[in-house]
């Protein structure tokens, strides 16, 4: 059984930084694409950053390119978001999402197992 978990989330001023962790168990890890989501309240989750199964290769949503980062441990299971220079749109729920293949994390990419989120609220 899949299992992705959250972690890091909180209340921080703007301006601020957060990283976030996605501990997964139940896969190889190595194997499959990694991606963030985020969903703040009355709107549509959005993709915000995707990273391959070695970690070389990256992808941002605009709105996060140049104040976040993405990486990736695959020796601890583990994902990360780095996010810097926190604006109050930037509050919302984050999700981890494993995706369905080395090939999958992209924004159009398909997304089999996600975690229960963790709510990053930044405040003005």
């Amino acid at each position: 059984q899949v299992q992705l978990v959250e972690s890091g989330g909180g209340l921080v001023q703007a301006g601020a930084s957060l990283r976030l962790s996605c501990a997964s168990s139940g896969r190889t890890f190595s194997n499959y694409g990694m991606a963030w989501f985020r969903q703040a309240p009355g709107k549509e989750r959005e993709f915000v950053a995707g990273i391959s199964i070695s970690g070389l290769s990256t992808y941002y949503a605009d709105s996060v390119k140049d104040r976040f980062s993405i990486s990736r441990d695959n020796a601890k299971n583990t994902m990360f978001l780095q996010m810097n220079s926190l604006k109050p749109e930037d509050t919302a729920n984050y999700y981890c999402a494993m995706g369905r293949g080395p090939s999958h994390w992209r924004p159009e990419a398909i997304y089999d197992y996600w975690g229960q989120g963790t709510q990053v609220t930044v405040s003005s």
